[in-house]
């Protein structure tokens, strides 16, 4: 409990009440990254999976003011075509956030999942090795990138994937039980 509400009071505290070194650049982005390094070092003491699911929001909040509202606007509507099963279209409306913003981890990822659905595995693979080129941290990318290569029949390296991104949130929902499945499955194979 005790743990639980110093995450609390950690996600409360902002950016500039946080000591820290000076950071060698000024402005939104600087300050966005410094909340970044301190939301990634909550999430890994998280204390369960409730405030795992906070702090990530947090952080997926923080990479999503990274875009432009034009790269914002093209993404949600990619979004909302894969949920509709229109992976087709989704991948142009990622295309051009790409364009937009070339350096937005979400962006990459958004469209890795549309080539995915569209069954593109090898370019859905360097697009997620872009997004995590861009923010090697971003544990939905490491994912993303079990899950395709677990689809492969690349068990080991599922597994060895979903370790890094367990490593970045230990409380992901389902992970450990997903980890457990994958190890149970890499063991029978090796026998």
């Amino acid at each position: 409990m005790t743990r639980l509400v110093a995450l609390l009071l950690l996600l409360a505290t902002p950016v500039w009440a946080q000591p820290t070194a000076p950071a060698p650049r000024s402005g939104p982005a600087a300050a966005r990254q410094a909340e970044l390094d301190r939301l990634f070092e909550a999430l890994q003491s998280a204390p369960d999976q409730g405030g795992g699911q906070m702090v990530e929001a947090r952080i997926r909040a923080l990479w999503g003011q990274a875009v432009s509202p034009a790269a914002a606007l093209l993404l949600n509507r990619g979004l909302r075509n894969l949920r509709a099963e229109e992976a087709a279209e989704a991948l142009e409306d990622f295309d051009a956030a790409i364009v937009l913003e070339p350096a937005a981890p979400d962006a990459w990822l958004a469209r890795a999942r549309a080539y995915a659905r569209l069954g593109d595995r090898p370019a859905a693979a360097r697009d997620l090795q872009q997004a995590l080129l861009l923010e090697p941290r971003h544990f939905g990318a490491l994912l993303q990138l079990s899950e395709l290569q677990e689809e492969a029949g690349d068990l080991a390296g599922a597994l060895r994937s979903l370790d890094a991104a367990l490593a970045l949130h230990p409380q992901m929902p389902g992970g450990t039980l997903r980890r457990r499945e994958l190890a149970r499955q890499v063991e029978g194979d090796a026998l």
